[in-house]
């Protein structure tokens, strides 16, 4: 598993499909928790398949966001 610095700034770039309920598009976030947070709880799932995170010059794909997401060391708090 690559490592993170969470609290560094992060781009999603989220994937495009068809049968997703509501459109969302490239964001910047303060951090990359922040980013994987959203892209976890708050975008469509069908948008994380094709979905990268750019933190550092480094890319994440989908499942790797979902792996920072149920990693241990993930600064945030989840959902319940």
């Amino acid at each position: 598993m690559n490592r993170i610095d969470y609290t560094a700034p992060a781009e999603l770039f989220p994937g495009k499909n068809a049968k997703a309920t509501r459109r969302i598009g490239y964001r910047r976030f303060k951090s990359a928790a922040e980013a994987v947070r959203f892209a976890v709880e708050d975008m469509p799932a069908v948008l994380l398949r094709g979905a990268y995170l750019e933190v550092k010059e480094e890319r994440f794909d989908g499942t790797q966001i979902l792996n920072l997401y149920n990693a241990e060391n993930f600064p945030l708090e989840r959902a319940a």
